[in-house]
């Protein structure tokens, strides 16, 4: 699993206890506690499913993975004006647009896939005017070409990589997903437009799916400290990659391109294949 949490128990004495481990930006997992371990699902395959979120949702007040608003306020603030219309992906129910609200930021459209997150949510920010909550797939946004100033995701995107095994050799199906997804991004971006993503993936993991012409955006990199090292990630809709991504870009291209090495199998006699004389 590559992104938002393992949920795992461990038993000491008769007790056990649940936590959530994070993977971080040295690609190493770390311990995290949870103010609600009620939450966390038997197998963490379960992540990306609408049911755990619409039940997790019922009795869940808020969380906000990553940190609170707070922690990187002074990064977005840099390139996310107050008039700005705003969508945000994945909305959950974390505190962030309603942070962001209380902060000046009146123009946010809020998206989730579970029905029950945006009926809650739109009905806690009833009294903001600005503030729209719908019930939508981030691989197909109905919303017109060049939509927004900004479209922001707090570890969405890392939520829809919770199956792989690899950082570095992504599933044809989670490539597929984030490929739609980030094209639809693109799609709904003014302009000038600015795609902010938040995330624990260090660039050298985040910056192999971000990197292509065809979304027609520079890429910039900052971090923040949310307890551990995170990133955020701002693509400028119109601007083209810098040479150092534009190389990378080449060579995952080339490298897909390329096929796959050989594995060189030694012989060995029948005597020394000691594997086949283990009794099992």
């Amino acid at each position: 699993m590559l992104s938002g949490a393992l949920s795992c128990k461990t038993t000491t004495r008769g007790f056990t206890q649940s936590y959530e481990l994070v993977f971080d930006s040295q690609s190493r997992w770390r311990r995290r506690g949870n103010k609600n371990m009620d939450h966390l699902p038997d197998n963490n395959s379960r992540y990306k499913d609408v049911d755990y979120w619409d039940e997790r949702y019922k009795t869940e007040q808020s969380y906000d993975w990553l940190g609170s608003f707070s922690k990187f306020q002074h990064i977005l603030e840099n390139h996310v004006k107050k008039e700005d219309s705003i969508l945000m992906l994945g909305c959950g129910n974390s505190s962030l647009s309603g942070d962001m609200y209380i902060a000046g930021f009146r123009s946010i459209t809020n998206i989730d896939y579970s029905s029950v997150c945006i009926s809650t949510m739109s009905a806690r920010h009833s009294d903001c005017p600005g503030m729209t909550w719908h019930e939508m797939d981030v691989r197909q946004l109905s919303f017109p070409d060049a939509s927004f100033d900004v479209v922001l995701e707090k570890a969405t995107l890392d939520a829809l990589m919770v199956d792989e095994k690899d950082p570095w050799r992504l599933s044809p199906k989670t490539t597929c997903f984030i490929h739609k997804a980030l094209t639809e991004i693109s799609r709904c971006l003014k302009p000038g437009g600015r795609f902010v993503s938040i995330t624990f993936h260090s660039p050298f993991l985040r910056k192999r799916l971000y990197a292509r012409t065809e979304y027609n955006w520079s890429i910039k990199k900052f971090s923040y400290d949310g307890g551990f090292e995170y990133f955020v990630y701002v693509m400028t809709k119109g601007e083209k990659l810098s040479p150092e991504d534009a190389a990378l870009e080449k060579k995952l291209l080339d490298d897909a391109k390329s096929p796959p090495a050989k594995v060189t199998t030694l012989h060995t006699e029948p005597d020394e294949d000691f594997l086949s004389n283990i009794d099992l």
